[in-house]
């Protein structure tokens, strides 16, 4: 096996983890603060690649189109926590299964309005080359996937820092009865927190469709890797969730490679072994 090799499959893993942290972000904020499993997150994914999709196709701007499909799930997402969900936070089942309800739902319109056909998605005509060093081929796409993903969390790290609303988020992930007792709006956090996490997931269907395309079924096969970029980050972490998803993006792309009969065994191994001796994931607290 060569360097090519290895600086190959890399970049493809820090690529397709950059894509995962796009989901995972929002999933892992919404878990830590609300204790809401949303196995919706990865259906608004699909979501806004189809859109996007479409946008494009009717002559918008692919990045223009990326934010208008992130609005789109923005919206839907609130909703659905608005008219469903609120009044289900202290029942983690109920919400869990109605979360699976509107994934059922929205797979099915998925499948209504665009057929079953997968849809390859064009990178924008500026990034559309490759780069080369010396025997090293790879797309300068993937590059900017990375850029991005990684600005997105620069951003969301310091407004949660920085922020005030940040403060209050972090405030109630860590002890939301304690936030709640010295005034904290925490109810205004959960809808800021949902609606952004479902706005960052149709924000990136677009952006990752270039290296993932659009087909139903994409977000089944999302879900339990963006399950495992939140158990291996721990629950509540942006910084956990940026190292999960770039982690388990390298080991989905190595093991694919090299072991591509055992490609799940490779990821979740490390998965099962976090949970048992690090339950609270490598940057989550001890509840």
């Amino acid at each position: 096996m060569s360097l090519t090799f290895f600086a190959q499959n890399a970049l493809g893993g820090l690529a397709y983890g950059s894509l995962l942290f796009l989901i995972a972000s929002g999933l892992t904020l919404v878990f830590g603060l609300m204790r809401i499993i949303n196995l919706a997150q990865t259906a608004f994914y699909l979501l806004g690649a189809y859109v996007g999709l479409t946008l494009v196709e009717r002559g918008m701007n692919f990045w223009l189109a990326s934010a208008a499909a992130g609005v789109v799930t923005l919206a839907l997402g609130l909703a659905m926590y608005s008219a469903f969900l609120h009044r289900y936070h202290a029942d983690p089942l109920t919400s869990l299964l109605l979360t699976l309800g509107f994934t059922l739902i929205l797979d099915d319109q998925i499948l209504r309005q665009w057929g079953g056909d997968p849809h390859s998605i064009s990178p924008p005509p500026m990034l559309a080359s490759s780069i080369q060093i010396g025997t090293l081929v790879f797309p300068s796409y993937w590059l900017a996937v990375i850029g991005i993903s990684i600005a997105i969390a620069v951003i969301l790290l310091v407004s949660l820092q920085r922020t005030m609303l940040g403060v209050m988020i972090r405030a109630a992930v860590d002890d939301e009865e304690m936030a709640r007792g010295v005034g904290v709006d925490v109810n205004r956090s959960f809808y800021v927190v949902f609606a952004l996490g479902a706005f960052i997931a149709g924000l990136g269907g677009l952006l990752g469709g270039p290296i993932t395309s659009a087909y139903p079924g994409l977000d089944g096969e999302l879900t339990p890797l963006a399950f495992a970029v939140v158990i291996v980050g721990g629950m509540g972490s942006l910084t956990g969730a940026l190292v999960g998803s770039l982690l388990i993006g390298l080991v989905n792309a190595f093991g694919k490679a090299l072991f591509p009969e055992l490609s799940y065994f490779t990821i979740f191994v490390p998965v099962a072994l976090i949970m048992a001796f690090r339950p609270q994931g490598l940057f989550g607290r001890k509840q």
